[in-house]
């Protein structure tokens, strides 16, 4: 174990810093292929960081996060092996390019999931009427997309959503699917029922 106590400040920190969150997307990989879960969950909390396109990538998830660390991390070990001491900066800045493609990719990876899970004799118009699960927040008015999850048709789906709702749908919450557009969903916020005054009788 001499190499490891002739490692520089810079080069313990990417070390361990991938070793930590490779274990941690191992632990993932192992928890979809046992459970087949593809879903994840956004960074924000209440859905104010998540990043979301046009096409539904949805960047700032745990496995997207994941993987930036775990091969921005190697890779920068790797480059201050090469370069030396001298150009820390720039195995920091390789580190976070290197990182940011795989978070990329992960992204499009879980998209490509996603579309898997419709295909087949799944009939997406039939899901109208069911609630689902909130899982990456959806943006209000139709400014983004988010996702949600139900069970339907004898499968686990993991699929796009939009809303015409005010405000942000936030994850874990239940919503109504009312409508589907070109395989995304178009859910509402659940009504709260008001509590009904019963007078009793004498």
């Amino acid at each position: 174990m001499d190499w490891l106590k002739n490692l520089s400040v810079m080069e313990h920190i990417f070390f361990w810093l991938g070793i930590v969150s490779t274990l941690f997307l191992i632990i993932q990989i192992i928890m979809l292929c046992v459970s087949g879960f593809g879903g994840d969950i956004d960074i924000d909390g209440d859905g104010d960081i998540d990043v979301d396109t046009d096409s539904g990538i949805s960047l700032f998830t745990i496995k997207g996060i994941t993987a930036f660390f775990a091969v921005g991390s190697w890779t920068g070990l790797l480059t201050c092996a090469v370069t030396g001491d001298k150009l820390q900066w720039l195995a920091v800045f390789v580190a976070v390019i290197a990182g940011a493609v795989a978070m990329v990719g992960v992204a499009f990876a879980m998209r490509a999931v996603s579309k898997l899970q419709c295909n087949g004799v799944f009939e997406i118009e039939k899901i109208v009427g069911q609630q689902a699960t909130v899982y990456v927040s959806v943006p209000p008015s139709r400014s983004g997309r988010g996702k949600i999850t139900l069970n339907a048709q004898g499968r686990f789906l993991e699929l796009d959503a939009v809303t015409d709702c005010d405000s942000r749908l936030a994850v874990d919450e239940t919503v109504e699917i009312v409508s589907t557009e070109n395989e995304c969903t178009v859910v509402r916020r659940l009504a709260l029922e008001a509590p009904s005054d019963k007078k009793e009788e004498n």
